[in-house]
Protein backbone atom coordinates (compact mmCIF):
# COMPACT_ATOMS: atom_id res chain seq x y z
CA UNK A 1 0.00 0.00 0.00
CA UNK A 2 1.60 3.29 -0.87
CA UNK A 3 0.54 6.04 1.09
CA UNK A 4 -0.30 9.12 -0.58
CA UNK A 5 0.95 12.03 1.42
CA UNK A 6 -0.53 15.12 0.55
CA UNK A 7 1.08 19.10 0.70
CA UNK A 8 -0.76 21.11 2.93
CA UNK A 9 1.52 23.85 2.19
CA UNK A 10 -0.44 26.70 0.32
CA UNK A 11 2.99 28.37 -1.21
CA UNK A 12 6.67 29.12 -0.49
CA UNK A 13 7.13 31.08 2.67
CA UNK A 14 10.04 33.34 3.80
CA UNK A 15 11.73 30.04 5.13
CA UNK A 16 12.05 28.39 2.35
CA UNK A 17 13.06 31.16 -0.28
CA UNK A 18 16.13 31.81 2.39
CA UNK A 19 16.81 28.35 3.01
CA UNK A 20 17.38 28.61 -0.88
CA UNK A 21 19.07 31.57 -1.04
CA UNK A 22 21.71 30.34 1.45
CA UNK A 23 22.31 27.02 0.20
CA UNK A 24 22.73 28.18 -3.24
CA UNK A 25 24.91 30.97 -2.07
CA UNK A 26 27.25 27.93 -0.05
CA UNK A 27 27.30 26.00 -2.90
CA UNK A 28 28.35 29.21 -5.32
CA UNK A 29 31.19 30.17 -2.48
CA UNK A 30 32.48 26.91 -2.65
CA UNK A 31 33.06 26.96 -6.25
CA UNK A 32 34.73 29.97 -6.25
CA UNK A 33 37.23 28.89 -3.67
CA UNK A 34 38.19 26.18 -5.82
CA UNK A 35 39.20 28.00 -8.21
CA UNK A 36 40.65 30.45 -6.22
CA UNK A 37 42.82 27.52 -4.39
CA UNK A 38 43.94 26.99 -7.79
CA UNK A 39 45.97 30.26 -7.73
CA UNK A 40 46.76 30.40 -4.15
CA UNK A 41 48.66 26.92 -3.91
CA UNK A 42 51.75 26.50 -4.79
CA UNK A 43 52.92 25.01 -8.16
CA UNK A 44 53.34 21.53 -8.78
CA UNK A 45 57.16 20.53 -9.35
CA UNK A 46 56.99 18.58 -12.38
CA UNK A 47 60.42 17.61 -13.69
CA UNK A 48 59.18 19.12 -17.11
CA UNK A 49 59.22 22.78 -15.75
CA UNK A 50 62.67 21.53 -14.03
CA UNK A 51 64.58 20.53 -17.42
CA UNK A 52 63.63 23.84 -19.11
CA UNK A 53 64.85 25.68 -16.22
CA UNK A 54 61.63 27.38 -15.50
CA UNK A 55 60.41 28.99 -11.50
CA UNK A 56 58.37 27.07 -9.58
CA UNK A 57 56.50 28.68 -6.94
CA UNK A 58 56.85 27.29 -3.67
CA UNK A 59 54.63 28.84 -1.13
CA UNK A 60 50.65 29.93 -0.85
CA UNK A 61 50.15 33.73 -1.76
CA UNK A 62 49.22 35.26 1.43
CA UNK A 63 46.67 37.19 0.40
CA UNK A 64 44.81 34.96 -1.84
CA UNK A 65 45.04 32.87 1.42
CA UNK A 66 43.36 35.48 3.00
CA UNK A 67 40.84 36.03 1.00
CA UNK A 68 40.40 31.44 0.48
CA UNK A 69 39.82 30.61 4.44
CA UNK A 70 37.41 33.79 4.23
CA UNK A 71 35.31 32.43 1.21
CA UNK A 72 35.42 28.96 2.95
CA UNK A 73 34.63 29.97 6.55
CA UNK A 74 31.51 32.17 4.52
CA UNK A 75 30.65 29.05 2.76
CA UNK A 76 30.66 27.14 6.16
CA UNK A 77 28.58 29.26 7.43
CA UNK A 78 25.77 29.45 4.81
CA UNK A 79 25.70 25.83 4.85
CA UNK A 80 25.46 25.82 8.54
CA UNK A 81 22.55 28.41 8.75
CA UNK A 82 20.69 26.58 6.27
CA UNK A 83 20.53 22.94 8.34
CA UNK A 84 19.75 25.14 11.29
CA UNK A 85 16.78 26.46 9.45
CA UNK A 86 15.62 23.85 8.18
CA UNK A 87 15.83 21.76 11.50
CA UNK A 88 13.88 24.46 13.18
CA UNK A 89 11.50 24.65 10.31
CA UNK A 90 10.45 20.75 9.16
CA UNK A 91 8.05 19.31 10.93
CA UNK A 92 7.59 15.92 9.09
CA UNK A 93 9.45 13.12 8.42
CA UNK A 94 9.14 12.71 5.06
CA UNK A 95 11.26 16.52 4.91
CA UNK A 96 14.37 16.94 2.91
CA UNK A 97 17.23 16.10 4.82
CA UNK A 98 20.00 18.56 2.92
CA UNK A 99 22.64 15.72 2.58
CA UNK A 100 24.64 18.01 0.48
CA UNK A 101 24.49 20.95 2.85
CA UNK A 102 25.96 18.55 5.59
CA UNK A 103 28.48 17.07 3.20
CA UNK A 104 29.36 20.68 1.98
CA UNK A 105 30.07 21.94 5.39
CA UNK A 106 32.08 18.89 6.44
CA UNK A 107 34.37 19.48 2.91
CA UNK A 108 34.73 23.24 3.68
CA UNK A 109 35.92 22.61 7.35
CA UNK A 110 38.43 19.51 6.05
CA UNK A 111 39.49 22.49 3.52
CA UNK A 112 40.38 24.42 5.90
CA UNK A 113 42.14 22.39 8.48
CA UNK A 114 44.04 20.80 5.46
CA UNK A 115 45.33 24.35 3.99
CA UNK A 116 46.01 25.41 8.09
CA UNK A 117 47.90 22.13 8.25
CA UNK A 118 49.93 22.57 5.07
CA UNK A 119 50.77 26.45 5.74
CA UNK A 120 51.92 25.76 9.61
CA UNK A 121 54.35 22.50 7.56
CA UNK A 122 55.76 25.04 5.10
CA UNK A 123 56.59 27.78 7.98
CA UNK A 124 58.18 25.30 10.43
CA UNK A 125 60.25 23.55 7.37
CA UNK A 126 61.58 25.91 5.13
Amino acid sequence: MILDIKNRRSSTDIGVVLTRILALSGWILFIFAIVMSYYAAPDQDYGLLQFRGMEIRQFWLAPLTGYLYFVLWVSALCSYFCLVLDHYRSRRKCDSKHINLVLLLTITVAWVMFILVKLNELQTYP
